[in-house]
């Protein structure tokens, strides 16, 4: 006899789970006015973690502004060839006014010399496409072709990195190193060097520290937006400008 009334007392503990599931879960997201939801099933699909068709309602919405359509992959620029490395130097004579005659400007503007070829191309596409936008290199990078962007990016790899400043005594600042995980911020480092890097992403190193802040501002503004799925705007509207100016500051190192 007790062993029957086990199994009610059982039977009747998971009846009153389901149905305060199906209630909670499905039920009552359903009948609020906003339901993302177009019928009840699908409300108990989505709650037990199915994937149902989005309702037609849906909106799909798309940013007023070019994206950038360059997928980076580590394989995607082969081993540049010297006839390669040498039209990128050819090409590049038009870019020594800001770039200087060996990559490294005088300008505040970026530093290409050994900067990483993935990184420079995607950036050449992103100015073709529209999906990065300046006075300067907009109009510079209309009538290359994909391949000159390929020599580009090979030649000013092959040129010599700045060579680092001495270690400084003082510890990177906290944003550089250890990020604001508070805040979701991930640390520079881990995408821009000496901790890991990211496909795609810069080397800062010896960069201006007025083109870096201007930069950050430009994310935090939107003003640009060719970062892939928001990344670097999120994290620059995340950080303080004090911490603008510290990390901006780190990486251009001693003046």
């Amino acid at each position: 006899m007790s062993g029957r009334w086990h199994v009610i007392a059982l039977a009747s503990v998971l009846l009153v789970v389901g149905v305060a599931a199906v209630i909670g879960f499905a039920w009552l997201p359903f009948t609020q006015g906003d339901s993302p939801y177009s019928s009840l099933w699908d409300a108990i699909c989505s709650s037990i973690g199915l994937v149902r068709p989005s309702p037609t309602r849906d909106v799909v919405r798309v940013p007023g502004y070019q994206t950038s359509i360059v997928v980076v992959w580590p394989q995607m620029l082969p081993t540049a060839s010297a006839e390669s490395i040498g039209r990128g130097g050819t090409l590049a004579l038009r870019c020594t006014m800001c770039h200087g005659p060996r990559g490294v400007s005088d300008a505040n503007t970026p530093n290409l010399a050994g900067q990483y070829a993935l990184a420079i191309y995607k950036q050449l596409r992103d100015f073709k496409n529209g999906a990065r936008v300046n006075a300067i290199m907009s109009p510079r990078v209309e009538n290359l072709s994909d391949r000159d962007m390929r020599d580009l990016a090979a030649y000013y790899a092959y040129l010599p990195r700045l060579q680092p400043y001495p270690v400084s005594p003082a510890p990177p600042p906290p944003i550089v190193l250890h990020g604001a995980p508070m805040r979701n911020i991930p640390p520079c480092a881990a995408c821009h060097g000496t901790i890991g890097y990211k496909i795609g992403a810069e080397w800062l190193e010896g960069e201006s520290a007025v083109y870096l802040r201007t930069q950050l501002a430009a994310f935090v503004s939107g003003a640009r937006h060719n970062d892939i799925s928001e990344q670097m705007r999120n994290v620059a509207r995340g950080m303080t400008s004090d911490e603008i100016r510290q990390a901006a500051g780190y990486y251009a190192g001693p003046p």
